[in-house]
């Protein structure tokens, strides 16, 4: 009895490619990297104790209202002193 021939080998798959297939292989192979880095981060995050997602999230949202007063209290300086500076030429244009 003899045994079966093997399975012809098959042939180099980069010598039947063109540039263009090449080059969309390797956005395929950096989207497969992309997406094992999202996937480590979403598993490290999920990892992590409820708690600490929520204070980290608090203290941002302190440094976000923070930076919004701070904002606010600008513009309503410089239209203020755009009022007052149109009044003093308005007064001036009177006078």
């Amino acid at each position: 009895m003899t045994s079966p021939p093997p399975p012809p080998s098959p042939p180099n798959p980069s010598a039947n490619i063109t540039p263009l297939e090449q080059e969309v292989l390797d956005e395929y192979t950096r989207l497969l990297s992309n997406l094992h880095k999202f996937s480590t981060l979403l598993s490290n995050l999920a990892d992590r104790p409820t708690a600490d997602v929520l204070d980290g999230l608090r203290v941002l949202e302190r440094k976000t209202s923070l930076v919004c007063t701070l904002l606010k209290a600008s513009v309503y300086s410089i239209v203020l002193q755009q009022q007052v500076y149109g009044g003093e030429e308005g007064e001036g244009e009177v006078g």
